[in-house]
């Protein structure tokens, strides 16, 4: 019989893990839910710092959205105690600390996009915002947060 593929083994196929989830650092949660849907707070990166199109390349661009990404997974998979309870994933909206000339936000939040789809399959496929910002918390290079409809509301926190 084969195995069921979920998204935690589609993420370790990767090589990645989910890390533990990051503190609030002000008076919000990190996800709240309404119906059968669930609102993530913005989560940037501790690896990455600085401005796309002076102090990080595309490339380092991608990476730090693909890491907000993992880290709203984290608490996503916290809240839901699992990711399997993901229905789909409605919306993302990317923040790009980027100088005022930096044209290519959609190149650096493909990192997230890519990933969700890598981990999710269809049901990753997302409407998507991504925007330049004069400055982000910390100096982080990205901060994403998302839309997700879930499968059943009884087993929520």
């Amino acid at each position: 019989m084969p195995t069921v593929q979920t998204p935690e083994n589609r993420l370790q196929e990767l090589g990645l893990t989910l890390s533990e989830v990051r503190p609030s650092v002000g008076n919000y949660v990190s996800c709240v839910r309404t119906g059968n849907l669930l609102f993530t707070a913005g989560q940037g990166v501790d690896q990455y710092h600085g401005k796309l199109g002076k102090d990080l390349t595309i490339e380092e661009g991608y990476k730090a959205s693909q890491q907000s990404m993992l880290n709203l997974l984290s608490a996503v998979s916290y809240e839901l105690d699992g990711l399997s309870k993901v229905k789909r994933v409605v919306k993302i909206l990317g923040f790009v600390n980027s100088t005022e000339d930096f044209t290519d936000q959609p190149k650096v939040m493909d990192g997230a996009s890519d990933l969700l789809v890598k981990v999710f399959g269809d049901k990753g496929k997302h409407g998507r915002s991504a925007v330049g910002m004069a400055q982000l918390p910390n100096n982080t290079a990205v901060e994403i947060e998302m839309v997700l409809e879930i499968e059943d509301e009884e087993d929520i926190r």
